[in-house]
């Protein structure tokens, strides 16, 4: 059977020697340009036969750490410096990056869960299915970074997944480790189903994620996080000249779904402790205030296990659902792998 062709096109060349700036272009007839298109920009760098590095950042929108640090990457790096090839998509979802937005403004497609994609589907769908079928299978190693967007605040980490693969696991939490963010994470998904993360991991692929922060915006020691962990990691990844700054990284094991503190009620939220607090099991972290009229009571939120306030809510309104508070267990370097 044959494959539907991507309608993206790359206007760069990805085995050309040297840094090489471009974009992805994908057709989009709109009310305004009816032959228009979208521009997502892309830099190639190849310097030598190693590894290849794909390195995404606005897989969501809202999330700033990843661009600031792959937008300052693209613009000063250089090919001697380079052992291998590096890709480089600063905003992977154009369309969203540009609003503001945690999915795409076009489709409101979700593009972390629009995994494989298609090539006839819609402008998100398209996206993904270019990362797919054309972008990870030229990577060795994978680093794509989130933050909280405008939702969530997250003490800074870097993060893998435990994988059916040892060896690829190995793999990956050695690159977390070089990357030397304040905490290091072995993540627990809510909702894998149509994740980029996932994509990669099935392929064989030695993926890291990150987040660095959150509300909509990115601090001066978070986008610093991003920018040298990057770089270490490349290090370590052998796709680049240096060696690696070790930085000492506090481990975090999210074990199971008791990691995660959900609304019951919506309202007014107050937390009653902060990211970075040690908490314990059915603590109060919170309380919601209904706001539909005065004089009831707070209903109080309670955690589900004892551990480190590693994320929460970040707006000061809350609706039934919302995940409140996230709740991660301390572990040692050696409990890793």
């Amino acid at each position: 059977m044959q494959l539907t062709p991507s309608p993206v096109t790359a206007t760069v060349d990805f085995a050309a020697p040297g840094v090489n700036h471009g974009f992805l272009r994908l057709p989009y007839s709109r009310d305004d340009a009816a032959w228009g298109s979208v521009m997502t920009p892309i830099t190639v760098v190849v310097g030598g036969d190693g590894p290849t590095a794909l390195l995404t950042g606005a897989n969501h929108g809202d999330e700033y750490e990843g661009p600031i640090a792959l937008f300052d990457l693209a613009s000063s790096i250089r090919a001697q410096d380079v052992t291998g090839r590096i890709i480089i998509v600063p905003a992977m979802n154009w369309p969203a990056f540009g609003a503001g937005t945690r999915t795409s403004p076009i489709d409101r497609g979700n593009l972390n869960r629009s995994f494989p994609g298609r090539p006839d589907g819609t402008v998100t769908q398209k996206i993904a299915d270019y990362f797919q079928r054309v972008l990870l299978p030229m990577a060795d190693v994978v680093l794509d970074f989130h933050s909280g967007g405008k939702t969530l605040d997250f003490l800074p980490y870097c993060a893998a997944h435990i994988l059916p693969d040892k060896r690829q696991q190995a793999q990956c939490f050695d690159l977390v480790r070089a990357f030397g963010a304040p905490w290091s994470v072995r993540m627990l998904e809510i909702d894998a189903v149509g994740m980029y993360d996932t994509a990669a991991e099935e392929m064989g692929k030695i993926f890291v994620t990150t987040e660095l922060g959150g509300g909509g915006t990115a601090t001066a020691r978070t986008a610093g996080i991003a920018r040298r962990g990057l770089r270490d990691l490349l290090v370590a990844a052998g796709v680049l000249r240096g060696e690696v700054q070790a930085r000492p990284t506090q481990w975090l094991d999210m074990p199971d779904d008791d990691c995660f503190t959900f609304a019951e009620d919506g309202g007014l939220i107050e937390f009653l402790a902060d990211p970075g607090d040690r908490i314990e099991r059915d603590q109060p972290v919170a309380r919601i205030f209904p706001v539909a009229r005065t004089g009831l009571p707070p209903v109080t939120v309670t955690a589900r296990r004892a551990g480190l306030f590693m994320a929460r809510h970040f707006p000061g309104i809350v609706k039934p659902g919302d995940c409140v508070a996230v709740i991660g267990v301390e572990i040692g370097d050696d409990h890793a792998v």
